[in-house]
């Protein structure tokens, strides 16, 4: 069995981060959301593995290489324009042949992972099988209307959901699925969508068979979603020290300070890490934070909230719930007189008091 991980999308929720980074690169609990996805499918037992990758392929390849450190095989596989999940599929055939495969969406995360539902898969041998997450908000995904325990059918973002099951971003096809995508037209956004591709199965008496997760799913293509992976992640974490703590700081809770990190009259109260030679100075970091490697905070607080690698927060009273990128400087400006002095990207968001 194979895999695919879809890891070319452009992350038009998460700009400006992703005008420069890859959304599939953004760190929860200080590492990529996309290794989640390799982890999981190694995990299953599988060590063979396709990336689609789009216009962030050298950021992508830099980040995975060859695969070598998780012990799997990886070949990229480029799609010229991000023209859907079904057409992702399409442009593999010649990589997936007639193996049945995993396809999994590099932005997403299952903590429990998948090898149940891999195993599942390999031992009822339906031509595809679907995972399905109830969601409070299903007019955001596609979703699924099941009758008497089967997939009758499937929409991409209804105004108006026939239920509350969204399909979750991993899929499992047979071969049959190539004739699919093969036969299925362009939507109105002009996309190959894998939820018609799954339809056409339907429709024509294939065996679709839906799977129900009970654990937790988040899709972090927005920002309240990455922050609550977070959030869910760091809950687990067991603390520990490989860095400098001086004795007038305090770390409270579950804790992790990585390699080189400096901790100098600070408090730190977990669940939260930080990252290697990060330094922490006269600051407060509350839980639910992850603070990525080479960053400087001081004379800061901040909660609940992700900073990328080198950036710098200085002299800065509160931050919360917030996605600082990378080689951010946040400082307070002894200029007068007294102003809001901002230099933002396109898509930014920004709350002032």
């Amino acid at each position: 069995m194979k895999a695919l991980i879809l890891a070319g999308g452009e992350g038009t929720r998460l700009r400006p981060i992703t005008h420069t980074s890859a959304k599939q690169l953004i760190p929860v609990a200080n590492k990529p959301v996309l290794f989640y996805a390799i982890e999981a499918i190694k995990e299953a037992g599988i060590e063979d593995i396709g990336i689609i990758v789009g216009y962030t392929k050298d950021e992508i390849k830099a980040a995975v290489r060859d695969g070598s450190d998780w012990g799997v095989k990886v070949t990229y596989i480029e799609q010229e324009a991000p023209l859907g999940l079904a057409h992702a599929v399409k442009i593999t055939e010649g990589y997936l042949g007639d193996e049945p495969f995993v396809m999994f969406l590099g932005d997403n995360i299952i903590k429990e992972g998948i090898t149940p539902l891999v195993k599942e898969f390999m031992r009822e041998k339906p031509n595809a099988q679907i995972l399905l997450a109830r969601v409070k908000d299903p007019q955001r995904f596609g979703v699924a209307e099941l009758k008497d325990g089967k997939v009758v059918r499937l929409i991409e973002k209804p105004k108006e959901p026939p239920s509350d099951l969204a399909l979750v971003g991993v899929y499992m096809f047979d071969k049959h699925v190539f004739e699919a995508v093969n036969n299925i037209k362009p939507s109105w956004r002009n996309e190959f969508e894998i939820t018609d591709a799954i339809q056409y199965l339907i429709d024509r008496g294939y065996n679709v068979q839906p799977h129900i997760i009970n654990g937790w799913w988040k899709d972090t293509g927005k920002l309240e979603d990455l922050l609550e992976a977070n959030r869910l992640l760091l809950e687990d974490i067991r603390g520990g020290c490989k860095g400098f703590v001086d004795s007038t700081s305090q770390l409270i809770g579950k804790v992790v300070v990585e390699e080189g990190a400096e901790i100098i009259n600070s408090t730190i109260r977990g669940p939260a890490i930080i990252g290697e030679k990060s330094k922490i100075v006269n600051s407060f970091i509350g839980p639910f934070t992850s603070i990525y490697y080479q960053v400087a905070i001081v004379n800061s607080e901040i909660e609940h909230s992700i900073v990328l690698e080198k950036s710098v927060i200085s002299d800065i009273a509160r931050i919360e719930d917030s996605l600082i990128g990378k080689n951010v400087e946040v400082s307070k400006s002894p200029l007068k007189p007294r102003a809001y002095r901002l230099m933002l990207g396109d898509s930014s968001k920004v709350g002032v008091l």
